[in-house]
């Protein structure tokens, strides 16, 4: 048997906070002695400087740490409400801004279809507000919040902005679908206003990426047409009145045939942007009858 080892004694150890309490009550006496009894305790007042006074210095100095991040603290509070407040103002701003925005961009177009109302005053015209567009980025059919039960009718023609949007094609109970001048399938036989030359007028979506629709058909004989020349809907077409403003020749070149001029026209209307419209309530076939 292996002999028996004695398990050491482990040394007794004075928690430090014991320590603290020890050393400030000391402290406290000697203090009191000093200053009751007017002892001279000059070493002793080495003793007490010596570990009072970094103690205090320490408190002093947590304290003033704790104070300085509190009112950090209290600033920090106020700075983030302050901006909590302040975009919230700007939120405000935002939205009134939008909202009046909006209003002048209606005001405006109103005004647009006032002007349109008194260049066409020949023909009877309703309001109609656009409730659905295209899938593309261009109003080349939409809908509008007028139907049957409003008079709406299948080929009435459709104004805005400064002049000819289409046509319509399609009549609900409250609804009209609109045809416009820019779709491929659209073709209107126009003239040139000033010198009264005929000319056709197609849609193309692809051009309309650059600003452009077509034209062709324009006598090789037109001398007188120039860039920039107004063309308008001409007394022949079947669906469309005659007068109407389409647009404005931007472009044009002699075809291979030599017999014909065909081109790019800017239309008069803002085909990206269209939110109301005028709709004359009078067929072009009642009107050639009276």
């Amino acid at each position: 048997m292996s002999p028996l080892v004695k398990k050491p004694q482990e040394k007794f150890k004075l928690p430090t906070k014991y320590w603290l309490m020890i050393l400030s009550g000391v402290s406290v006496i000697l203090m009191l002695l000093t200053f009751v009894f007017e002892i001279p305790l000059s070493p002793l007042n080495e003793i007490v400087s010596f570990t009072i006074v970094p103690l205090q210095k320490g408190v002093s100095i947590v304290g003033e740490n704790l104070y300085t991040k509190k009112e950090l603290m209290k600033q920090v509070n106020d700075l983030v409400n302050e901006n909590n407040e302040l975009l919230k103002q700007v939120n405000d701003l935002t939205r009134e801004n939008n909202e009046l925005q909006q209003e002048k961009y209606e005001l405006n177009s109103l005004r647009k279809l006032l002007e349109l109302d008194e260049s066409y005053s020949d023909y009877p015209k309703t309001g109609a507000r656009v409730i659905s567009g295209s899938t593309n980025n261009w109003f080349s059919t939409f809908i509008i919040d007028k139907g049957s039960n409003q008079g709406m009718k299948v080929g009435m023609n459709v104004l805005a902005g400064g002049g000819l949007v289409g046509r319509i094609t399609e009549v609900g109970s409250n609804w009209s679908r609109v045809l416009s001048i820019i779709d491929d399938t659209s073709n209107i036989s126009c003239m040139v206003l000033t010198t009264h030359d005929h000319l056709m007028v197609s849609g193309n979506l692809a051009t309309m990426e650059n600003g452009y629709i077509t034209f062709n058909q324009l006598s090789e004989n037109a001398k007188d047409v120039e860039v920039g020349d107004k063309v308008v809907t001409s007394n022949i077409s079947d669906v469309y009145l005659s007068g109407i403003q389409v647009g404005n020749i931007s472009y044009m070149e002699h075809d291979s045939n030599h017999l014909s001029i065909s081109g790019y026209i800017s239309p008069s209307v803002n085909f990206e942007h269209i939110s109301e419209v005028l709709v004359i309530t009078k067929l072009k076939s009642d009107i050639n009858q009276q």
